[in-house]
């Protein structure tokens, strides 16, 4: 089980979560963050700062947000447009630094996607 980054995040990168995160597993794409389901070890310490309310634990995801599970796995497995690999498990936000691209889900997203 992981945290999940839903489309509330879209356009809005405040990173709040990104301070609180003690093992640095949130990574920045280019219009959402996205949690690295490999790395988080379920401390929860992300969800109660976000300000957009996007982070979500995965059992608890709105039924209309579940498309963001898969996609938040696929940021780090999937070869993203604009990359020769994926980015994998680095083991560490801070020192890999912004990604520079999104999923398609969010790329494609409508601009400030806010759900409830």
């Amino acid at each position: 089980m992981t945290y999940v980054i839903t489309g509330s995040c879209i356009d809005v990168l405040d990173k709040t979560c990104v301070k609180e995160c003690p093992v640095d597993c949130i990574y920045e794409g280019v219009r959402s963050m996205y949690i690295n389901p490999e790395e988080c070890i379920d401390c929860g310490a992300c969800e109660p700062v976000c300000p957009s309310d996007a982070i979500f634990y995965e059992a608890e995801l709105p039924e209309h947000q579940v498309q963001f599970l898969e996609d938040n796995a696929r940021f780090f497995v999937d070869v993203l447009s604009g990359r020769d690999e994926p980015v994998g498990t680095p083991m560490g936000a801070k020192a890999y630094g912004p990604v520079g691209v999104d999923t398609d889900l969010v790329r494609n997203s409508p601009t400030n996607q806010v759900t409830e």
